[in-house]
């Protein structure tokens, strides 16, 4: 019986420690990077884990990772606010390594102001 309990909690482990490696940290951002902008909404995801868009900084696409959708909706910025050809402002972090790819920590929308983080 042990023997059983040891397995399933090893295996309960992997399981953990396999679902952490998906989540990406906020650490991986650069924080000492501002970057305040306007564009328009290209693209937009809003699903979970966490909401996404694209769109166009300095004439190249970038992945904008934003909230999840239940502190976006609970803030009151709603998919139909980002949708593809919004105007917004976002005020987000670079990734440290990966190309075209920001953390938004809050984005204007019809100059209204959705705190993200």
């Amino acid at each position: 019986m042990n023997y059983l309990k040891s397995i399933s909690l090893a295996i309960l482990c992997l399981l953990c420690v396999s679902f952490t490696a998906f989540h990406h940290g906020w650490a991986d951002y650069d924080q000492k990077k501002v970057l305040d902008f306007k564009t328009t909404i290209e693209e937009s995801v809003y699903e979970n884990p966490h909401a996404l868009a694209k769109v166009k900084y300095k004439k190249q696409l970038w992945t904008v990772y934003l909230a999840p959708t239940s502190r976006m909706t609970d803030r009151g910025l709603t998919a139909d606010m980002i949708k593809k050809g919004t105007e917004v402002r976002l005020v987000a972090y670079p990734h440290k390594t990966k190309k075209n790819e920001m953390r938004a920590e809050r984005i204007f929308v019809d100059s209204v102001k959705y705190e993200l983080r």
